[in-house]
């Protein structure tokens, strides 16, 4: 597992709206092309990367408590959380309270990159 390459594709999938519709419309295909990124030579350096089948299904499924036990970093996970899901598929409030319910049995893992 590479936090860094999970983080990288969050930032990726929130970094413009293009990138956030293609996500939502399609994940496997966005991860697939992310991951093909990454032997892509044209900067920015470091592009893509490989993810774990754990990795890519958490980030596909939208399994916000999965992400944060792998060490996701928060404030991504948060932004991604928040981009993909309000307002098509829950109110903020509701997804506060699912964030929130999907993260706590994991008390507070290890963050360091």
């Amino acid at each position: 597992m590479s936090r860094y390459t999970v983080n990288k594709a969050l930032w990726d999938i929130d970094l413009t709206d293009a990138n956030l519709e293609a996500f939502k419309a399609d994940p496997a295909g966005f991860l697939d092309d992310f991951e093909a990124s990454a032997h892509d030579p044209r900067p920015p350096y470091p592009r893509g990367g490989s993810l774990t089948e754990d990795e890519r299904r958490a980030i596909e499924t939208l399994d916000f408590g999965a992400l944060y036990a792998m060490g996701v970093n928060p404030f991504l996970l948060w932004q991604f959380a928040r981009s993909v899901a309000v307002p098509d598929r829950m109110t903020i409030d509701d997804l506060i309270a699912s964030f929130r319910e999907q993260t706590e049995p994991h008390g507070s893992p290890d963050f360091a990159t």
